[in-house]
This record gives C-alpha cells, sequence and structure tokens, in this order.
C-alpha cells in the first residue's frame, strides 16, 4: 500500500483509487484472499479454490490466516491454474482488515512522509491497534459542496503484521504483492460517473456500504450483519443502510440517482424490492459478466458473477 497525494482531483474516482494503491507495471494478475475462498485472475483466464472453515478469519487486529498452509495451497492452485508465475500481482484482501475514513484537515502537507504521522495522529482514537504498527495510504478528493474550508482526505489503515500475512501467503507462492487493496474498493471501478451512487455488498456476514458520487467517495462504512444473504432480513438491510443515505442527504446536499446490490444470490430480487420501496431509488445487481468486452455463459458466468466481482473490478480499473 503505498501514498500518493499529488493525484489531481479532476481524475475520476476509480481510477485515482488505482493510482493510490498501484505499482507500476500494472500486474497482470489479480489474487483475492477471502474468508471463504482464494480467486485468481489472468483475463480471460480465472480460478476459484474453496477454502477449509475457519482458515481465514477476517479481523483487523488479530492474525487472520489461523490456516496458513491451506491458504498458500489455495493461492499456489488458482496462480497455476491462470499461469499466474509473474513477479507481481495484485492483492485484494477483506474489507474487515482495512479501514477507512474521510478526514478533514485545514491544510495538508504535501509531502507524504509529513502528512502520514499526521494522519496517524488523527486516527488514534479510531483504530483498535497501535497506529504505529500500521500501512497508511491516503488521497485528496473533492469536499461536499458548499463545505468547510480545506482538504478531504480520504484515508485507508491496516495493521501491518496482518497485511503481512496475506503477503507471505502469495511470496510463498513465488510472487510479489505489487498492489494491495481492500476488495470493496476495488469495485468501484464500476460507478464511473456522476450519478450518485449507493453500493451495498455483502460478503458472508460482513456488509460493507459506499456511496459513490463522480470524483469522491462520500460514505464508506463497513459493519458485521446478524447473518448471511441466506438468513438476513431486508429489514436489517435497510436498518444499516438508511443511516449512510441520511447522512450523505445531509452532508452531500442530495439525492442518491439508484442503489447497487452484491452478494445476496438468489434473494437479490427480494431484497431489490424492499430497498427500492424505503429509498423510492432503483436498484440493481452488480453483474461483473454483463462489464466484459466479450460474451460469456454457462458455468464462467455464474462463477464471475458470484467470485469475481473484485477482480473484474481491479481489472476493469486499470485496463487490464
Amino acid at each position: 500500500m503505498s501514498s500518493l497525494s499529488s493525484i489531481p482531483a479532476s481524475v475520476p474516482l476509480p481510477k485515482r483509487l488505482a493510482a493510490w494503491l498501484d505499482a507500476i507495471p500494472h500486474p497482470a494478475v489479480g489474487l483475492e484472499i477471502s474468508e471463504s475462498h482464494v480467486a485468481a485472475i489472468r483475463w480471460p483466464q480465472h480460478a476459484v479454490e474453496p477454502l477449509p472453515p475457519g482458515a481465514a478469519a477476517p479481523s483487523p487486529v488479530e492474525l487472520n490466516l489461523a490456516d496458513p498452509a491451506a491458504v498458500g495451497t489455495a493461492v499456489r492452485r488458482v496462480l497455476e491454474k491462470v499461469q499466474g508465475r509473474g513477479p507481481d500481482v495484485a492483492l485484494l484482501i477483506p474489507d474487515q482488515v482495512v479501514r477507512v475514513f474521510l478526514l478533514h484537515f485545514d491544510t495538508l502537507p504535501r509531502r507524504s512522509d509529513e502528512a502520514i504521522p499526521l494522519l496517524r495522529w488523527r486516527l488514534k482514537k479510531s483504530v483498535p491497534f497501535d497506529v504505529e504498527d500500521t500501512v497508511v495510504s491516503y488521497v485528496v478528493q473533492p469536499g461536499p459542496p458548499g463545505g468547510a474550508a480545506g482538504v478531504e482526505v480520504l484515508t485507508a489503515v491496516a495493521r501491518q503484521r496482518v497485511v503481512r500475512q496475506y503477503e507471505e501467503a502469495v511470496e510463498a507462492a513465488g510472487c510479489k504483492p505489487g498492489v494491495v487493496m481492500s476488495s470493496t474498493l476495488a469495485t468501484l471501478s464500476y460507478f464511473e460517473d456522476e450519478r450518485p451512487t449507493l453500493l451495498a455488498r455483502l460478503v458472508g456476514r460482513t456488509l460493507t456500504t459506499v456511496i459513490v458520487r463522480g470524483q469522491s467517495l462520500c460514505v464508506y462504512r463497513c459493519s458485521e450483519m446478524p447473518a448471511a444473504a441466506d438468513d438476513l432480513s431486508p429489514q436489517a438491510l435497510l436498518e444499516e443502510i438508511y443511516p449512510a443515505v441520511a447522512y450523505y442527504q445531509d452532508t452531500w446536499r442530495g439525492n442518491l440517482d439508484t442503489v447497487c446490490l452484491a452478494g445476496f444470490g438468489e434473494r437479490f430480487e427480494e431484497f431489490r424490492r424492499a430497498v427500492e420501496a424505503e429509498l423510492q431509488v432503483n436498484a440493481t445487481r452488480l453483474t461483473p459478466s454483463a462489464t466484459l468486452g466479450e460474451p460469456i455463459s454457462g458455468v464462467a458466468r455464474a462463477t464471475v458473477d458470484r467470485y469475481l466481482e473484485a477482480l473484474i473490478g481491479w481489472t476493469r480499473n486499470r485496463g487490464a
């Protein structure tokens, strides 16, 4: 994870995020380690390997890989299937590991070696670990219209020893993580226009709620839900996303244009109807296979739509 504060605010948000957590040259292979599986992509090749229950337990504080051998085996298998033995990969890790904050400053130093200590000082009471044992990345973005003068800073922070566990799993397979990014941030390449859009993405029991508008990430929430998609009530989803909507309306002085739902599986229609009735906006499904430049069907399409939304997002983001 790198820190680049000089990316122009006029550059669209997805491209600035890519540059923010980027390494050059762009890794041809994307790899995601999640709680349930490991997936890799070197388009059009892609592969998914399930993980044994409990092998990976995402947490911002504790070590995540309870069974490094099982995770390492899955990493090697998917990389072999996509012929991903190159030097660098883009590594996507669970949202729970990376804390994301929107911070306001009157001024911020231009040099990252001066800005990061200031960011760590601001985050000291907001994260459940020692801020000195962290990897910090940030990017300056436009703030709310008519808001206070100063600088709006989108900041990501993760405990270094936790990130290193994921990196070591990749290194043991003979590759180097050239980019490390949380999985939902990688999906933001799907939302490149000016329309205010809310993304509600459910992975297991973790719901990440993001509102993007043009060049700005306006809201970011990552919460543990009472159940996964099969057993979650639509009302529980509404209760979680409504504070994000209210905050956006109050702070950004506007309404949502659309809601995009991801991770709700066969119950998508049930959740779509509930969201549209409550928020009075259109709700759609995030379908990564529909965004690809070539037709894909059958088992491959089902795999892409179920497992690869973040990796396809990364691929779209960087134009691989």
